[in-house]
């Protein structure tokens, strides 16, 4: 009974075993798929024109003939709705109609004196120039569009005066009957009522679209190129079609946020029409396509991460993890063997290892701000070094951080190492030094290394620890070869943990590229599973080599 007692537990144990791994096999593909599927999206997209464009700009990929054909007929296509929009803003904003009614004048008054007209005519001359200015002024100013359009009939019936035509004044003219027009279409008295909507849409036009043709360039990346993605064509289409505003249901009740079609606020208008445009012929404005952006991993960013890869956040981590595991290592393991192999068991060495415990198990930060203190600001001014954050500094923390991990492994590593092996190696002749070099250690290295994994996993994924002491969210990719060899570990580095943080706290423009975000994401994931991989490898080998084969 009770041997059957004893293999139904044994049944049940097997199966909770099993049941434990199924379960942190599932955790895991929950966690890691989505930030996988989403980083993706970094690197296979459907591209805008605008994508295709900012790549023969920046980086000079692609052929420059059909970049520019396409860009070309794209923004003959967008044509349309920036005359249909500019047409509609001109009489909502008539600051563009006040400026040229006083350019007119100006010029009118040049040319007066340029030709040395008599003073009592250039007076009298003036002095309609000057009443015609006036009234369109009152024009443009008015909201009523009874007063402006009897205003501008004042105007049209100089048209009739000889003394002004083939003048600079005759220009008063076309402009009055420009405006006119647009009195037709836009009632003045509205104009506050679409002002605002008209600078929303402006804005998401200009995010959609970018800047047109034969503008400035502005200074940020950003702000240069349109959408170059199709979701994000999507979510600038939106704000276009759809305002926005929050209303409140009740007294004491909560905002309800109500979506209203753009459409509709400018229904009766020549700007309604526009938004149907956009909505039937965006394809053609924006050619999105199928893209594998492949060159993610090896482009430098813009400022913000806007576009660009992260080229320079992938090899600081790579600097960081390697020199973080080549300071600590050497330490941990020294420590270790000291632990085992001479400092016996006694009260002393057991507070030792109830710190080190202690230590495996601080918060980060707590070692971020230690890095700052000691390292940064007291240490390197020590050493004649500058006290600031750099990589060293950053690769010091992480090797603090790791530490104890790698003594708690190679500790039990080198315990699990038989007894038989050390006696028979000083049955031998071999010192207690040569025999731990020659024998010991080789066997607990599979055991080391199981440290080792563990801690370079760590140190790969922190961001406090490298948040005071060395990392930075933009910057030049670090210069590994370049003279002096050495120079680049007293510079600050681009982290991919890092990079990721300071996408997440930029608010607005996460929300605008959150590509960027799980793309680093995706990145770290594969580069901590790559440098695991290697040292499984190199786990894998050795023990191989210790079984003979």
């Amino acid at each position: 009974m009770r041997t059957g007692a004893r293999r139904s537990m044994d049944k049940i144990f097997t199966g909770f075993t099993f049941m434990s791994v199924i379960l942190i096999a599932v955790v895991l593909i929950g966690i890691l798929m989505p930030m996988i599927r989403k980083g993706t999206g970094a690197i296979v997209f459907r591209g805008t024109v605008e994508f295709r464009r900012m790549q023969f700009e920046r980086y000079n990929r692609g052929d420059e003939a059909s970049i520019s054909a396409e860009t070309a007929a794209a923004w003959e296509a967008r044509s349309r709705v920036y005359e249909m929009f500019d047409h509609f803003r001109r009489g909502i904003d008539t600051s563009d109609f006040e400026r040229e009614a006083r350019a007119i004048y100006s010029d009118f008054a040049d040319e007066l004196d340029y030709y040395d007209t008599p003073d009592d005519e250039r007076l009298a001359l003036r002095r309609i120039a000057r009443r015609l200015r006036n009234h369109l002024l009152d024009a443009f100013e008015t909201g009523e569009t009874s007063v402006a359009s009897e205003i501008l009939a004042r105007v049209t019936a100089e048209s009739e005066n000889d003394s002004l035509r083939r003048t600079a004044a005759d220009r008063f003219f076309p402009l009055a009957d420009r405006y006119a027009a647009i009195l037709r279409e836009i009632d003045p008295g509205h104009r506050e009522k679409y002002r605002q909507a008209l600078n929303e849409v402006a804005e998401a036009l200009l995010k959609l679209f970018g800047l047109p043709p034969g503008h400035p360039r502005p200074a940020l990346a950003q702000n240069q190129y349109g959408a170059t993605r199709l979701d994000q064509v999507n979510h600038y289409l939106d704000d276009v079609l759809f305002a926005e505003t929050w209303v409140s249901t009740g007294p004491g009740e909560s905002l309800v946020k109500v979506r209203t079609p753009r459409h509709e606020q400018f229904a009766g208008t020549t700007l309604e029409g526009m938004f149907t445009l956009l909505q039937e012929g965006i394809d053609e404005m924006m050619r999105p396509r199928l893209t594998l952006y492949r060159q993610y991993f090896i482009d430098d960013s813009t400022p913000g991460h806007f576009f660009g890869g992260v080229w320079p956040e992938i090899l600081g981590t790579l600097v960081l993890t390697c020199l973080a595991i080549l300071l600590a290592f050497p330490v941990g393991v020294t420590a270790a063997a000291y632990l085992v192999e001479v400092a016996g068991d006694n009260p002393a060495v057991n507070l030792i290892r109830m710190c080190i415990n202690t230590l495996a198990g601080v918060p980060s930060i707590v070692f971020g701000l230690f890095g700052l203190a000691f390292i940064v600001l007291w240490l390197f001014p020590k050493l004649g070094l500058q006290g600031e954050p750099c990589t060293l500094a950053a690769a010091l923390t992480l090797a603090i951080l790791i530490l104890p991990v790698i003594i708690r492994a190679s500790e039990e590593a080198i315990r699990a190492v038989p007894a038989t092996y050390k006696e028979a190696s000083l049955a031998l002749g071999a010192s207690r030094f040569r025999c731990f070099v020659t024998v010991q250690l080789p066997t607990a290295m599979p055991g080391i290394l199981t440290g080792v994994i563990l801690s370079m996993s760590r140190a790969a994924g922190e961001t406090a620890p490298i948040l005071f002491t060395g990392a930075v969210a933009m910057g030049p990719a670090l210069e590994l070869g370049k003279w002096p060899f050495l120079g680049w570990l007293f510079k600050s580095t681009r982290a991919l943990s890092y990079g990721s943080y300071d996408i997440a706290v930029g608010d607005r423009l996460a929300a605008m590229v959150p590509h960027q975000q799980f793309g680093m994401v995706m990145a770290l994931i594969g580069l901590v599973l790559l440098l695991n991989l290697s040292a499984i490898i190199i786990r894998s080998r050795i023990s191989r080599k210790l079984r003979g084969q």
